[in-house]
């Protein structure tokens, strides 16, 4: 008789079970919206770099950095002289006077950098989404493995960033 009162005690009542899936379900499209928006946010400069074949290539050497953009003169690789009024995003690891390698964005007068430092940097809203989705996964979800690992996905990809520049 303990046996089939303590079955009757665990059976979940069909209303907490559709409680629990919506919970499920709305942790996982918001895990889901933020990192499709980092993605989406680190795309627009990222594929600049990643799809760089055909772009305008060159270096760009900082001499001002004010407003959130440095400038200075950039040195296209090519046959094509010199020019000024060229802008790059300014980030924390810029210094006057270094020399940069740069994509020009089609189009513009913007400059994206490149290589390994500029990949890493341009993907760094992923790499913030990752540990916010890491307790949404953990918390909301209750997948601890999984947030741990979404986790330490995005440490070490803002880690490495920190590292490169």
């Amino acid at each position: 008789m303990g046996r089939t009162t303590e079955r009757k005690r665990r059976k979940r009542h069909p209303s907490g079970r559709v409680l629990s899936f919506g919970r499920r379900a709305a942790m996982g499209c918001v895990a889901a919206l933020l990192l499709v928006a980092a993605v989406w946010t680190s795309w627009d400069s990222a594929h600049h770099i990643v799809l760089s074949k055909g772009r305008e290539h060159g270096t760009l050497t900082v001499s001002r950095c004010a407003d959130g953009t440095c400038t200075g003169p950039y040195d296209p690789d090519g046959p094509d002289g010199p020019r000024a009024g060229m802008a790059i995003e300014q980030s924390v690891a810029v210094k006057k006077g270094e020399r940069l390698p740069v994509v020009v964005k089609p189009g513009t007068d913007e400059l994206v950098r490149t290589g390994t430092a500029g990949l890493l940097y341009a993907w760094v809203p992923l790499g913030g989404a990752l540990l916010l989705a890491s307790l949404v996964i953990g918390g909301g979800l209750r997948m601890t493995r999984t947030a741990w690992g979404t986790a330490l996905a995005g440490a070490t990809l803002l880690l490495a960033t920190f590292f490169a520049l």
